[in-house]
């Protein structure tokens, strides 16, 4: 165990994260990293991790590997070091039971994927936060990007948090490649990137769900919705036990132009 990752107290439910995971890179940033380490440090020790990732649509829902952790190095043309990352945590099987019993009804099948290992959502950010990689985490997939099933889903997992489980949903707060080319910060990034904090703060669950016309700048900021999908898993389970109201930025900023707002619930 980390020593500066503190123990679990009896009966203590665990937060619900939605963190933006930046890509293979973020590990060379000078500020990020230590952004995320402080984060988890002041953490209870989750018993198990689970990630639901932008990078992992699979209908019917589905669970990844769950007795090991290989890692899915779902990227292209980055320098050949970040191919060789590892990060071997113990897999969640007695988690990934739990799950399966949570969701499971008629009509919403949960399908098992062992050799789908954790993507760079998942373990990009994991390996800055419990670099010990000796917490066991799995991987579950979006069925879907409409916001208020994914919401469903996470009230439905919202008991896991009473278990010690850390639930995280992983995306990017703002999320169009053009960013990259244009260098600062756009404006549709920060505008977004403002309006969703204003939304968070005033609880406006409402806005949230139909963000992409509500908001300014949405489909600019999102053009595909994948990356802000994540949240609405980590809504419902903080919704589902009663703390939407807890709800604080813990980081915010800009990564090449992209919003890394990062939020905790409890």
């Amino acid at each position: 165990m980390s020593a500066a990752t503190e123990e679990r107290p009896a009966g203590t439910r665990m937060p619900a994260l939605y963190l933006s995971h930046g890509a293979p890179p973020l590990a060379d940033d000078p500020v990020w990293p230590g952004e995320l380490a402080a984060w988890s440090a002041g953490l209870p020790r989750p018993r198990a991790i689970l990630v639901v990732s932008a990078h992992w649509e699979e209908a019917p829902l589905a669970l990844g590997a769950t007795e090991a952790t290989p890692l899915v190095y779902d990227f292209w043309g980055f320098p050949e070091h970040y191919y060789r990352v590892r990060y071997d945590a113990p897999g969640a099987p007695a988690l990934a039971e739990s799950v399966r019993k949570l969701l499971r009804a008629p009509g919403t099948p949960v399908q098992d994927i062992p050799d789908r290992g954790l993507d760079h959502g998942a373990y990009v950010p994991l390996v800055e936060m419990y670099p010990d990689a000796d917490i066991p985490v799995l991987q579950m997939s979006m069925p879907t990007l409409d916001p208020v099933r994914l919401m469903d889903i996470g009230r439905r997992l919202a008991p896991l948090r009473d278990e010690g489980v850390l639930i995280v949903g992983s995306g990017f707060f703002t999320h169009n490649l053009a960013a990259l080319r244009q260098g600062g910060v756009p404006a549709w990034s920060a505008e977004f990137d403002d309006w969703g904090h204003r939304a968070l703060d005033s609880g406006d669950v409402d806005a949230l769900l139909d963000f992409a016309a509500k908001s300014p700048a949405g489909r600019l900021a999102h053009p595909r919705t994948e990356h802000f999908a994540p949240l609405f898993v980590t809504l419902g389970a903080a919704d589902a036990s009663g703390d939407l109201d807890t709800q604080r930025s813990v980081i915010d900023g800009f990564w090449l132009g992209l919003a890394k707002r990062s939020v905790q619930f409890g």
